[in-house]
């Protein structure tokens, strides 16, 4: 029986101070029940001497200091596994909300995770298929990286995650692949948009959706991540599944971060974030990849809105130094309707070349991709000095390549949200568009490849 305590002796905001404790840890979970009968549930925060400063899961509203009673379980905060949780909605904290049974654990596993000893890592090097030529043909994505989307208030993020959530696949085995979908701090409009887009296209069947919205509890929005890769490290690791694990937003997460942090009174960082919101980030970013001997993966898209579009905010910032590259999405293309608007120049996936060619996708894909970045840049190049310098200034050549830039945001970034290409008909539309110009100047690619795909 846990002891009971009745030393509640302040409480505020989501924090409340519980003294003369004993035996109690840090993360331990912990059940407050008042007057009433009702119990609603904290988590160990700090324990100093007998002093132990928890966090509420619910609001403080109605605790009665005198009279409410604190009992802590012995153990951290856990999620219950299954391979039932596919097809499952839960909320941020692993309990179903969409009116089905409850699970029947396998297992209950922390939700903090076990660390992955890099020895036992497994390198990336094996192509996804989302379908999407900007990230296909020129970001490729690779199982078992972490490659994140920065977008911007306003931006279709929402569209693209839902698109690669539904599209992903690894080409050529018949696999078991899941999709672990957990977004954080978002409106009841989005997660409706979100299920009902899966639940249409039959996505949800192999999908586990955790959701916590913009008015659930801060600490609920930083344990929802670790909820969603606990589960796809069970089905990854236990069952031998590929996960694909998609969160959005980090944004709201790492808000919900600061929001605790000025409650505990820390010493702000950058722009108020706590100073070890690099570390707490990591924590979460590590736990995706391969192991040695294990024949699932994890391999994780974060997406996160830059406040003020700016990249050197501290998220976008901190995420950037974590992970393996970014997809970056542009207002100027999406004012332009061009959709998905993903910048392909600053964005960078630095594991592409582990992922494509011979036998992964096809042996034109590395040249043609060198080709079609650097035709691109030198065609918005020539666009700009169109818009100062008016067209007659421009040469016939870079009048080409400006066309070329303006064909190929039109025909290979801009797809729409419902196309499903396959990496060959990514591959062709960029030969279509390396048409544009002529063959001496497509300088990247050898001529017994010229000769094989520019003369079709």
């Amino acid at each position: 029986m846990a002891k009971e305590y009745r030393t509640i002796r302040e409480v505020a905001g989501p924090l409340m101070m519980v003294t003369n404790v004993e035996g109690v840890t840090y993360n331990e979970l912990g059940e407050i029940e008042l007057p009433g009968g009702e119990i609603r549930r904290c988590q160990v925060l700090e324990v100093d001497g007998t002093n132990a400063l928890v966090q509420l899961f619910d609001s403080a509203a109605g605790i009665n200091l005198a009279q409410s009673k604190v009992r802590f379980l012995g153990k951290s905060m856990e999620l219950p596994v299954s391979g039932d949780m596919l097809s499952r909605v839960f909320d941020g904290l692993g309990n179903p909300i969409d009116d089905g049974p409850a699970i029947i654990p396998e297992k209950r596993l922390d939700i903090n995770g076990t660390p992955m000893n890099p020895a036992a890592r497994d390198y990336p090097q094996e192509f996804i298929q989302t379908g999407i030529s900007a990230i296909d043909g020129l970001n490729t994505l690779v199982r078992g990286q972490k490659l994140p989307i920065f977008s911007a208030s306003g931006l279709p993020h929402a569209q693209l995650a839902a698109q690669i959530a539904r599209q992903a696949a690894v080409r050529g085995k018949h696999e078991q692949f899941a999709v672990v979908f957990a977004a954080m701090g978002i409106t009841y409009e989005e997660s409706d948009y979100f299920v009902q887009s899966f639940r249409e296209t039959g996505a949800l069947d192999r999908t586990v959706m955790f959701v916590n919205l913009a008015n659930d509890p801060a600490i609920e929005r930083i344990a929802t991540p670790r909820m969603a890769l606990t589960a796809a490290e069970y089905l990854a690791f236990d069952m031998g599944m590929h996960v694909l694990v998609i969160m959005t937003d980090i944004t709201n997460y790492a808000d919900a971060l600061r929001e605790v942090s000025a409650a505990r009174k820390e010493v702000p960082g950058r722009r108020g974030y706590p100073g070890y919101m690099y570390t707490n980030l990591a924590t979460l970013y590590e736990r995706a990849g391969r192991q040695k001997g294990k024949d699932g993966s994890i391999t994780l898209i974060p997406i996160l809105t830059m406040p003020e579009d700016d990249k050197t905010h501290p998220i976008p910032d901190l995420t950037g130094y974590i992970t393996e590259g970014q997809i970056i999405l542009s207002r100027e293309l999406y004012r332009k309707g061009i959709t998905p608007p993903i910048d392909v120049l600053p964005s960078l996936s630095r594991l592409k070349d582990k992922g494509i060619g011979p036998g992964r996708t096809r042996e034109d894909h590395a040249a043609t991709m060198n080709q079609l970045f650097s035709a691109y840049a030198r065609g918005k190049d020539a666009r700009e000095l169109m818009i100062v310098l008016g067209e007659a200034a421009l040469t016939d050549i870079d009048k080409k390549y400006a066309q070329f830039a303006e064909e190929f945001e039109r025909k290979y970034v801009s797809q729409g949200y419902t196309t499903n290409r396959t990496i060959e008909e990514t591959l062709d539309i960029g030969w279509e568009l390396l048409h544009i110009l002529p063959r001496s100047e497509l300088k990247r690619i050898k001529d017994d490849m010229l000769d094989q795909y520019y003369g079709k």
